[in-house]
């Protein structure tokens, strides 16, 4: 990260003074955001970079205007919005297609993330829930990582339920993202979100009392 990345993060980090700040990342399914969810409910406040994409690619956007003249109407639903299935579809089939998307949203994305934080400044604990926080060099903004993980087989059975997608299209949005054996290298905490939602919720309740140490 260059100079002006680093005074950039330097300045989040005093506008936010002395709450700590999270982040939950994984693999695509392994289930960050219900993890997220917990924490909410213990009083942390989420910052989703999922919601602000949605947010950023709005119809009459900049990036929908820029994400629209590069890929045309086949990433459109009938209202004119960008249709994020019909988008998958195609950037996940080409390396270059998801850089030139990635070119236009992450700076976006990264820039409210940023201002969500400077809101939540009177929070003692904010957390971004970030599928992409390690592709997008945000690494640097946080003080501790969680990264959630679940076996390959339980993944691709949750994201073919949940996103209404083929096996197939999974593996090739897993394929995209950085393996998920080396953002668990770079966790502060690991949890295992394989087996019951009640188990998952005792991982992060003890994370939770070891944050408050």
């Amino acid at each position: 990260m260059g100079e002006i990345g680093r005074g950039v993060y330097k300045a989040v980090r005093q506008d936010v003074g002395t709450a700590m700040i999270i982040g939950i990342t994984g693999s695509f399914g392994t289930g960050k955001t219900f993890v997220a969810s917990i924490l909410a409910s213990l009083g942390a406040k989420v910052v989703d970079a999922d919601i602000i994409a949605h947010r950023v690619m709005r119809k009459g956007s900049p990036a929908h205007k820029r994400i629209e003249a590069l890929f045309g109407v086949s990433a459109l639903s009938k209202s004119g919005e960008i249709d994020r299935r019909k988008l998958g579809t195609i950037v996940f089939k080409d390396g270059k297609c998801l850089e030139r998307l990635n070119r236009i949203m992450h700076p976006e994305v990264i820039r409210e993330i940023k201002r969500e934080i400077n809101r939540a400044s009177g929070h003692d604990i904010i957390v971004v829930d970030a599928p992409l926080l390690v592709e997008a060099g945000l690494i640097d903004l946080i003080d501790k990582l969680i990264v959630v993980k679940c076996s390959r087989q339980r993944q691709i059975a949750r994201c073919v339920k949940k996103f209404r997608i083929k096996k197939e299209d999974v593996l090739k949005r897993i394929k995209r993202q950085i393996p998920l054996k080396k953002k668990l290298k770079m966790a502060d905490f690991v949890i295992d979100n394989q087996g019951l939602k009640s188990k998952t919720r005792r991982q992060v309740l003890e994370i939770w009392r070891m944050l408050w140490r």
